[in-house]
């Protein structure tokens, strides 16, 4: 089927709620306004349940079929902003200052909200559907709280869902894979601990700075020579803060940056290497280092069953020849992977077309998506849900 002609019709309502969204956007779990707007529409469509503060902040609702079948599918959209200032110039552009949608969490909200709309209309399924609606996505690992709340458990999930846009890939097209499709994305902080002196007087030091660059420049081996050319790993550093002064060495240097992986092993070479490299040559210049290593959401790994579930309902939305099912994976962080380790589903891109790129200031997401969102998780539903 192509875009429901539901969907389309809806599309500009939605348009409404998302730009709402977008005007009034909330950090991590503070968003409560948000996740109020969402129970009031859920409630306005006739949804079956709807549970608020599940991992905090969330917002479930289920949805029934018209069959007697007890299966339930999740389907998820993420609803927190970013601390950053908005420069996009639109007449819905955000009303508070250091905080924007740059990441289109706004339009995921409102197309799995114009879906639940279909659903609760239709209800052309058999079993239950769940929209799952979660904070925290930025950073905060929401997901991985509501699933410690119980999420999958209290709802009886079987499997699960989730849909980002993809700034850069053409509208109405979707991009798929199995196995990992977004990266671990994990963070270091090296403390460098060397012995100040005056900068006239180098040899009376242990130049924190020096050693510094020794770690900075060893760490790059980590991927081009400590790990298997036919895998992933990226190592960034992307702070390095030392002294006071133009005269002075300094006592320490810190040093922090990203790890990015797409399989538990390297992620574990990786964190290891880190601390080998930052402590040996530390100690070999006379100084000390103190390694804190923090892994964040783990990989996000597309189940194969499910990913083919998946590519099929956006087929046929948009037709086969506009969904890539061998999309190349992402080395950003994603932590719906904390519901995908609970249970299996898979992740799909969905096109955004030619405009600026996620968390940047001008960014805003394109209402001309809306109406192949809405339509894909329509279609998933029913197709998991058949009779």
């Amino acid at each position: 089927m192509p875009i429901l002609n539901r969907a389309a019709e809806l599309q500009a309502e939605v348009s409404e709620w998302r730009r709402h969204l977008h005007e009034n956007p909330e950090i991590l779990y503070d968003v409560e306004n948000t996740a109020a707007f969402v129970a009031q529409k859920l409630e306005e469509f006739g949804v079956d349940e709807i549970v608020t503060g599940i991992g905090r902040t969330g917002v479930v609702g289920v949805i029934n079929g018209r069959g007697t079948s007890t299966r339930a599918i999740g389907l998820r959209a993420d609803m927190d902003a970013l601390p950053l200032e908005e420069i996009s110039g639109k007449p819905w552009a955000s009303k508070i200052k250091g905080r924007m949608h740059a990441c289109g969490h706004d339009g995921h909200t409102a197309m799995l909200l114009g879906a639940a709309r279909h659903l609760a209309e239709t209800r052309n399924f058999n079993g239950r559907v769940v929209v799952i609606f979660q904070p925290a996505e930025e950073g905060g690992a929401g997901a991985l709280a509501m699933v410690q709340d119980g999420l999958m458990e209290r709802f009886a999930i079987e499997e699960v869902y989730g849909m980002h846009n993809m700034p850069g890939q053409p509208v109405g097209t979707f991009s798929i894979r199995k196995g990992g499709i977004m990266a671990a994305p994990d963070k270091f902080f090296i403390t460098v601990k060397g012995r100040g002196s005056h900068a006239a007087e180098p040899h009376k030091a242990v130049d924190p700075i020096a050693i510094g660059a020794q770690i900075v420049t060893n760490l790059q081996q980590i991927a081009s020579r400590n790990t298997n050319p036919l895998r992933s790993v990226v190592v960034s550093v992307t702070r390095f803060h030392a002294g006071t002064s133009h005269n002075i060495i300094p006592e320490e240097a810190s040093i922090s940056g990203t790890v990015r992986s797409l399989d538990e092993q390297v992620r574990d070479m990786a964190e290891s290497r880190i601390r080998e490299i930052a402590r040996g040559l530390a100690a070999a210049n006379g100084g000390d280092a103190e390694v804190i290593y923090e892994r964040a959401c783990p990989v996000t790994v597309n189940h194969a069953a499910e990913t083919e579930h998946a590519a099929r309902a956006a087929a046929d939305v948009a037709g086969i020849d506009k969904v890539n099912t061998e999309v190349d994976p992402s080395m950003a962080g994603e932590d719906f992977a904390f519901m995908l380790q609970a249970r299996p589903g898979a992740y799909i891109m969905i096109g955004h077309g030619d405009t600026p790129g996620l968390h940047n200031p001008a960014y805003d997401f394109n209402d001309e998506v809306l109406a192949y969102g809405i339509s894909y998780w329509v279609r998933l539903a029913e197709q998991r849900l058949t009779d």
